[in-house]
């Protein structure tokens, strides 16, 4: 494995190099799908980075982490790309096994995105019998407050870094989210759904939102 190393405001050691060489060598071995890797090592200050892009044949795992101590940070950095890999590994084989969804994901990829921007958040007029309602009171509903326990938080569909849409389709996919929420290079706040068709819709957040 071809693996390049780029130190910014600090050098890259000898062991630091052992460290990550060791740790994708045993990713390797996970789901053999790395060909190549670049290791950035930055020191901002007081911020210790590691950054690591392992380079599959369909498509790059990208992982950043901070530490005060840069070795904490490699260290954790190799942990984030191998979940990448168990998780890439994991979906491949499912879609080995049904070749149908695979078929459908191909024919979502080649669809193209569908933009949708909000530009009002009013509701639609609700219809009855083919007769708008608009004006018309409306009725109380009861809600108990046990919905709430069936909520789950979760910051699995947010991404932690700006990205293009195409990087978001793909995170997306990896981490196997129907909605992801992320901000594109230009700070724009934006929404990724999957219709239940299996085609993508980008939903752009108005800036009052």
């Amino acid at each position: 494995m071809a693996v390049e190393y780029t130190g910014r405001h600090t050098t890259v050691t000898v062991k630091l190099k052992k460290q990550a060489e060791a740790g994708l060598a045993q990713i390797g071995k996970l789901g053999g799908c790395i060909v190549s890797a670049h290791v950035i090592l930055t020191v901002d200050k007081y911020r210790q980075i590691a950054e690591i892009t392992a380079n599959c044949k369909s498509q790059a795992l990208v992982a950043t982490c901070e530490a005060s101590e840069m070795s904490v940070a490699l260290h954790d950095a190799l942990a984030k790309i191998e979940q990448q890999v168990v998780r890439h590994k994991q979906k491949k084989s499912t879609t080995t096994r049904h070749p149908k969804t695979d078929l459908k994901a191909k024919q979502a990829e080649a669809e193209p995105v569908r933009v949708v921007r909000t530009t009002s958040l009013k509701p639609l007029a609700e219809t009855r019998n083919g007769h708008r309602t608009v004006g018309r009171k409306p009725v109380p509903v009861s809600v108990h407050s046990t919905v709430d326990r069936h909520l789950t938080r979760t910051t699995n569909g947010l991404a932690d870094r700006p990205m293009s849409i195409e990087q978001a389709v793909k995170e997306s996919d990896l981490r196997d989210r129907d909605v992801f929420v992320f901000r594109d290079l230009a700070g724009i706040a934006l929404v990724l759904h999957r219709t239940r068709q299996g085609g993508m819709e980008l939903i752009e957040v108005p800036a009052s939102a």
